[in-house]
């Protein structure tokens, strides 16, 4: 797996925390971990489209994030499971899979130039 891939992932992890930071976060220690999260997020993303199709890039980190912002809401903070909310999900993760699958990564010297 290339390296910006998993650039994509971790800043898909960030992004899942600080959605849930912005709604949960009630002290100084968690409003400042949540800033740490935007900023990672807002740092790894760019890098990583630098070196993969932007469209493809976009659509797994926001596939990726939208489906770990539902289940951390369901799994941390309790809210009610919705199967049909889950199914939706897990079509989305499919779709995100597919076009990841099928996207044709760009040479590592055309992010370098």
């Amino acid at each position: 797996m290339n390296k910006y891939w998993i650039y994509v992932l971790i800043a898909s992890v960030f992004e899942v925390y600080w959605v849930a930071g912005l709604k949960h976060s009630e002290g100084i220690v968690e409003w400042s971990i949540t800033l740490i999260a935007i900023i990672a997020t807002f740092v790894l993303l760019p890098l990583s489209a630098n070196h993969l199709p932007i469209g493809t890039v976009y659509a797994v980190f926001a596939g990726l994030g939208a489906a770990g912002t539902v289940l951390v809401e369901i799994v941390v903070y309790g809210e009610a499971f919705n199967l049909l909310k889950v199914l939706l999900v897990g079509t989305l993760l499919i779709g995100v899979i597919g076009l990841k699958l099928v996207s044709d990564e760009p040479s590592e010297s055309r992010g370098n130039a």
